[in-house]
């Protein structure tokens, strides 16, 4: 009965507790440049496609290169100690080594680009990037997590000029709007095994 009740336990344990709601979220790796989201996208009201440019049709949303970062700070920040590293890397051309906050594992396929096209917002999965200092994981990511916003994704869509609008709140016709969006956009999201696991 012991073993029973040990075995249990054990059980319970690793899925509760090793679910990635325990163990991812809340991630907020040391990064190589001290770049607050706060400052560029929430004070300054930067469009998250300004460094993330592929993130509307590509896979993965690219993390900005040093020339991204040059683009303005060829002519801001030029004696700001934090933005040392970012000239560094410009004047000896070695990429910077940024740590990415929200991965999945290598059996999971996800691609932002029909994500963003169905009117899904980046807020959706990453929170609200404008208020953080430090970008920190504030979803699971897992797959009992994706497969409830693709049995339930009404809430969730909004029009495509709306997606880095962090600000935005559904206007009292919403319904009216997605069940028209989802049939203009075909929008039926899969709960197969193979949309995620190819």
């Amino acid at each position: 009965m012991g073993g029973v009740l040990f075995l249990a336990f054990a059980t319970f344990f690793f899925w509760y507790w090793g679910s990635p709601k325990y163990t991812d979220v809340g991630y907020r790796p040391e990064q190589p440049v001290k770049f607050s989201h706060k400052l560029h996208a929430g004070d300054l009201g930067m469009d998250c496609r300004y460094c993330h440019t592929n993130v509307e049709v590509a896979e993965h949303a690219n993390i900005p290169s040093t020339e991204t970062c040059m683009n303005c700070h060829t002519l801001i920040g030029i004696d700001n100690p934090k933005v040392a590293p970012i000239r560094e890397s410009w004047n000896t051309g070695e990429p910077i080594e940024w740590v990415r906050v929200h991965m999945l594992p290598d059996y999971a396929y996800f691609a932002h680009g029909p994500h963003i096209q169905a009117g899904v917002s980046c807020i959706e999965c990453h929170g609200n990037v404008r208020e953080m200092e430090v970008v920190t994981q504030v979803e699971p990511l897992s797959m009992g997590w994706c497969l409830e916003c693709h049995r339930n994704p009404d809430d969730k869509l909004r029009p495509v000029s709306e997606i880095t609008n962090m600000q935005w709140t559904p206007p009292t016709d919403h319904a009216e709007f997605v069940a028209q969006w989802k049939t203009d956009k075909n929008i039926k999201p899969p709960e197969d095994c193979s949309a995620c696991h190819r």
